[in-house]
């Protein structure tokens, strides 16, 4: 059934569902080419918002011979049997409410994908249980890869900055939320940014900027909190110019303007060339310090966040397992955190509680999911997301019948430990996510899930 919301503003057609609603698609702003976003008002125009809106031009678009191992992996777990479209027009996003919304508390989740790959709309990406726990879900698309980190002085002359338009998009996009959340039932001043992998680590940027404090109350940093002692830590813009200059060299390019109207195909095909030949390749396709959105080094900034709800967790499989560890507990310590170790191996296969496997928990998606769960998985999801949707409501994920979750301190690196067993507090086993990292591979294989 097609659901009709007007206001003063417009109209809104978007879908009925058993929880509530959902609004797909929605463009909340526009950007050309290595330009940065400006917004779209909401209600510009009639808009019919039931199907899932175009994710940036990926490598997946041109290059299938692409989907190695690892990526075959995560195509199974997220994507398979799912259609995406693709387009430079790219800046839309997905609301989920509950019936009869009224100031609900909002979660705004930014995919992952190594800062290169990813959309809004793959599996489990579907706010229905936080709906029907009375939480707003939106999920945002953004740009990724040369499209989202290019830097040319070019652009610092025609903007003052350079590069970090898909960082830009993340927050225009959080903006756009906060400006017209509460037409969907939504309360502007209780929004909480969840990111998983790339996604959590551009929350953890965005976290260093003071600038942007009041926009957020809360976090949740899924494997990508912490960034120190010397992880994810962006480089100055300008230093990162003269590899995007290699890639114009490699197009033909010979001026600024031709790179912005080259077919997209050329370009992504020069991307992926320069994957395969430079070693520091993913290193340049991320945000980097631009003087705006990330004012300085990182490493400098982490020890002053925004005075914000911090939740931050990893898994035994993750990414770099024993450093994500590491660097979560850390920055979870010093900011009063509520960290939490996933141990519960995935069914199914011998990858343990791999990098992302903890999102179906999250989003209660286990049933779309190929892997045999059993009902300790189903009892370990619904915790997870009734303690996310009690800590977007209030801060404090606690509540009837769950375990209790005590914040980390100085004196103290306990998580909640999600595992085979009873959920309980504890500390992470660093020995079992080391022998899981020497023998299922390495891990940074799993960056661009």
């Amino acid at each position: 059934m097609r659901m009709k919301r007007e206001n003063s503003q417009g109209t809104l057609i978007g879908k009925e569902t058993e929880y509530g609603f959902a609004y797909l698609g929605i463009p909340y702003a526009r950007a050309k080419r290595f330009g940065y976003a400006e917004e779209i008002p909401y209600g510009e125009e009639k808009q019919e918002a039931v199907a899932f809106g175009p994710a940036c031009p990926q490598y997946r678009m041109y290059f299938p011979q692409l989907e190695n191992p690892e990526r075959r992996f995560y195509h199974k777990e997220f994507r398979e049997g799912l259609s995406f479209e693709y387009d430079e027009d790219c800046l839309n996003l997905n609301i989920y409410a509950p019936k009869q919304a009224e100031n609900c508390p909002v979660i705004i989740f930014i995919h992952g994908g190594g800062f290169n790959s990813g959309a809004n709309s793959e599996e489990p990406f579907r706010g229905g249980e936080f709906a029907k726990r009375g939480v707003i879900t939106v999920f945002i698309n953004y740009r990724v890869g040369v499209l989202g980190y290019l830097t040319h002085e070019e652009i610092k002359k025609e903007y003052g900055r350079e590069g970090n338009f898909g960082l830009d998009d993340q927050l225009t996009a959080i903006r756009w939320v906060k400006k017209y959340i509460r037409l969907f039932g939504g309360d502007p001043e209780n929004i909480t940014l969840m990111g998983q992998s790339a996604g959590a680590i551009s929350i953890q940027y965005l976290c260093l900027n003071q600038d942007l404090f009041g926009l957020f109350k809360r976090v949740i940093m899924m494997s990508g909190g912490g960034l120190f002692p010397k992880f994810a830590l962006p480089r100055p813009a300008d230093e990162t110019r003269p590899y995007w200059q290699e890639l114009m060299a490699r197009c033909g390019c010979e001026s600024f303007e031709a790179l912005r109207t080259l077919p997209i195909e050329k370009l992504l095909t020069a991307e992926h060339e320069m994957k395969m030949t430079r070693k520091d390749a993913t290193y340049h396709t991320m945000p980097v310090v631009d003087g705006v959105l990330i004012p300085d080094k990182t490493d400098k900034l982490i020890g002053m966040p925004l005075p914000v709800g911090y939740m931050i967790g990893f898994t035994n499989n993750d990414m770099y397992a024993p450093v994500m560890a590491h660097i979560g507990t850390k920055f979870g310590r010093a900011n009063g955190a509520y960290l939490y170790y996933f141990d519960l191996d995935a069914p199914g296969d011998h990858n343990a509680a791999f990098h992302s496997c903890d999102l179906r928990y999250m989003f209660g998606g286990l049933k779309e999911s190929w892997r045999p769960y059993g009902e300790r998985d189903f009892e370990v999801s619904r915790q997870m997301t009734d303690y996310a949707a009690n800590f977007a409501k209030t801060g404090d994920p606690n509540g009837e019948g769950l375990p209790e979750w005590k914040p980390a301190g100085r004196r103290s690196a306990a998580a909640l430990c999600f595992g085979p067993e009873k959920t309980v507090m504890g500390r992470p086993d660093y020995l079992k996510m080391t022998k899981n990292m020497l023998t299922k591979g390495d891990p940074k294989d799993e960056v661009q899930a």
